[in-house]
Order: C-alpha cells, then structure tokens, then sequence
C-alpha cells in the first residue's frame, strides 16, 4: 500500500500539474471567447433554473437536475479546499479560484447543451447522456467514451463517496464524540434510503437540501463577514495584491509567489465546481427541457452557485479573520478553516460542523448518479442495482478507514475523466456555437428542438 500510494502521489501530481490547469483554464477562456461570453446571461439562467418546463421532454425538472449536479459539486472542496488553496498560495488565490468560477461557466454551459443534444431515449422512456453519449455520437470515438465511463465509475466511489463519507465521521466524532462505527451505518442507511429510489428520489432530496444547506452557509458567512466588517475592505485588498504581487503578504499570512498563487488558486477552483470534468451533464440529460440551450443556460448557474458566491464568501471568511486574529495556524486546510471559523462566537463551529456535514452528504448522492450512469453505459441497466448496494457499503468503509490511497486514487481518475471530457467540448465548438447562435443568440428559446 505503501508503494501503491506512493506512485499514486506522483501520478496525481503528474496529472493535475500545470498541462491540465492549463489544458482546463484554456478551455474555460477559448469558450468564453468562442461563444461570445455566456456569462453575461446568468441572470436569465438563474430565473430559467427555478421555471418548470413539465411539457418538456426529461426525467426530472430542470431545477432538479441542477440541484443534483449542486450537490455533487458542493462539498467540502468549498469549505476546506479553499482554505487549502489560501495556506499554500497566500490570500491571492482566493481571487485565482473566482475568476476561474466566472471563466468556468461557459465550460459548464457547453457541457450542459452537449448533453442534451447528444441524449438517448431507452425503451422505458429514460433519458441518459453525458460525454460518453457526446463522444460516441458526435465524434464516433466509443473507445473514448469507454474510457471516460471507466473512470467516472471510477472516481464516484472516490471522491464522491469514500472520501465524503470519512468526513463526516471525522466531523461527528471530533465534535460529538461519536464513534465512526456508529456514524458510518448512519450515512450507510440514510444514502441507501434515497439512492434506492434512483434519480428521481436523489432529484427529490438534493432538490430539498440544496436550497436549505446553500443559504444557511451563506447566511452564516454573510453574518460572519459582519462581524468582521472592519477587515474586509482591507481583506479584499490583500485579495487582489497578493494575487499579482510576489510581496509577502504579511497580517499573519504565509508569503507567496504568483505562480503558487495562481496555480494553487485555479486548481482547487477547478476542483469545486467540476467544469471541465464531465461530470454535471451527466445528470443534466436528465432534465426536462425544450431545447439544449436552456439547460446549458442552467447548468452554467451551478458554477456561478458553487465558485463566484460561496467559495468567495469563504475565502473571504478565511482572510478577513487571519487579519482579525493573526494567531490562526496554517498547518493545513482543515485547520486553517476551523481556526477561522471558532474565532466567530456562538455560530462559527456550528456553522462549520452543519456546512461540512451536509455538504459532504449531498456530494455522496449526486455522485452516485453520475456512477450509475457510467455503469449503466459499460455494462447495461442490470448492473445498477449492484453498483448501488455496492456504494452503499462503500459509504460504510470510507467512514472507518484511511484514505491516502483513495484521495490519490480520486484526484488521478478525476483528470483522468477531465481529459477526454475536454476533447469532447474543443472538437465539437462547431456544434456548440451553431446550437447558441440558434436559440440564444436569436432569441428562440422557448422553441421545441
């Protein structure tokens, strides 16, 4: 195991070095460019998001399908991955890690509008998709499609499970007390009662969770960011000079570089809202919706949700109290988070312990979704049902085990998914701008495709 994760280590660090940051941030920027700023309708997005389409042909709304993709991407990426990024980076990656959420969302609306024009109808009337459909469909390379599957499937029972479930048990038992045995047959039980129920039931929960867990942790973090009104003027400074300077950045920050702020900040941006990965327009076929372009619009809402509000809100959190309280530490992420958020009385560790937990819970059902999916694809509808029962027991081991294998294990297989997702979106820009510049750019949205 040692060697194993040893290899793993370099592999990771092989795969997410600076050819895929920029592999994924040039696709981010070349999209953005390509389809003439998709960001400038996210309002329009926003209110399409929360409209029902029921005569519109899908499995779930498309308020639904995004909070199913919300809740994968919402996890402890946004919370302890941006306090990450700010300990190895210095406070500038904070401004690193927004602006590739705002780049982010035309990648998210490509992915969105691919799933949706390359989705396939089974006999019973469901609605699959994804990149593996792009792949095979669009660009006739099913070994691609394959591969992505393969490593989808993957990567569920790593970072959207094992790993999510082991933070919750640490959550419980360094705050309540409770054994992991005692946590992880909770989770266990509690995942199986809605994954059992498949995407409808997922859609139901995440629809109901989502909404609740986002606005209390941004409510908290407004409130906190009130308590700290006197530092975040000087926080948002320190933000954008650190980001470009190579100055230390003192107020009891580590100093860093641009480069390791840059790279530390894209990457772990990256990393929380998934664009790029392939991973949302999995269940974003799902959706009800008349044509591909309103659920692009859609879905490009959830980087906006994921990494322009709440990841800024936290590393704002996180700098605004390092400068009010200098003595937090900067041993890791993790603590770096917790240190910041107990200095706040009354609500900060609650707060904490409440994001991290649901956070965490909520990741664990969108990404057996996008699991399901990839097994379905490689091996046919028969072989849900195991996967199923097999996550489930997965949300059991990853609460009571170490993890250093399977985080490696994850990080390798989400590149690994990212690759051929990307080549998917670069080689069918041509689809992409003909579909946007038939609905949106001439204002046919409420059109049937």
């Amino acid at each position: 195991m040692y060697w194993l994760n040893e290899f793993l280590t370099e592999l990771s660090g092989l795969l997410w070095g600076w050819p895929m940051i920029i592999l994924l941030l040039g696709t981010h920027l070349f999209l953005t460019i390509r389809l003439r700023f998709p960001q400038r309708y996210i309002f329009k997005a926003i209110r399409l998001s929360v409209k029902k389409d029921p005569d519109a042909t899908g499995d779930v709304s498309q308020f639904g399908s995004l909070a199913t993709a919300l809740a994968a991407t919402i996890g402890t990426g946004n919370i302890v991955g941006v306090a990450t990024a700010i300990a190895l980076g210095g406070p500038g990656a904070v401004l690193w890690c927004w602006l590739t959420g705002v780049f982010g969302i035309s990648t998210k609306y490509a992915e969105g509008l691919l799933a949706i024009k390359y989705r396939v109808k089974t006999p019973k009337g469901k609605m699959l998709g994804g990149p593996m459909y792009a792949l095979e469909r669009g660009l006739g390379w099913k070994w691609l499609a394959v591969l992505f599957a393969l490593f989808t499937a993957i990567a569920s029972f790593g970072i959207g499970n094992t790993v999510q479930a082991n933070a919750i048990a640490t959550v419980a038992h360094e705050s309540y007390g409770i054994s992991p045995y005692i946590t992880g047959v909770f989770v266990c039980l509690m995942t199986g009662a809605v994954i059992l129920g498949g995407v409808k039931s997922i859609a139901r929960v995440c629809g109901m969770l989502v909404p609740v867990m986002a606005f209390l942790y941004i409510l908290g973090c407004v409130y906190i960011l009130f308590v700290n009104a006197e530092y975040l003027w000087p926080a948002l400074q320190l933000i954008c000079r650190a980001a470009f300077s190579p100055e230390a950045a003192g107020g009891g920050f580590i100093g860093s570089t641009v480069m390791m702020a840059a790279r530390f900040g894209i990457a772990r941006g990256l990393f929380s809202n998934e664009s790029g990965m392939g991973s949302a327009p999995i269940v974003a076929a799902a959706a009800q919706t008349r044509n591909p372009v309103r659920q692009a619009l859609v879905s490009s809402s959830g980087t906006f949700w994921d990494t322009v509000v709440i990841c800024a809100l936290t590393g704002l959190v996180i700098v605004s109290s390092v400068i009010a309280y200098p003595d937090i530490s900067f041993a890791n992420g993790a603590t770096l988070t917790k240190a910041a958020f107990s200095k706040i009385p009354v609500v900060g560790t609650p707060l904490l312990t409440f994001g991290l937990l649901t956070f965490a819970f909520s990741t664990i059902l969108g990404w057996c979704y996008y699991g399901e999916r990839a097994v379905e694809y490689l091996k046919g509808r028969r072989w849900v049902i195991a996967f199923r029962v097999l996550y489930m027991l997965a949300v059991f081991a990853g609460s009571i085990m170490n993890l250093a294998v399977v985080w490696n294990l994850a990080d390798c297989m989400n590149a690994l998914m990212a690759i051929p997702n990307l080549v998917s979106l670069l080689c069918l820009n041509g689809i992409l701008v003909h579909e946007t510049r038939k609905y949106l750019w001439r204002h046919r949205l409420d059109e049937e495709m």
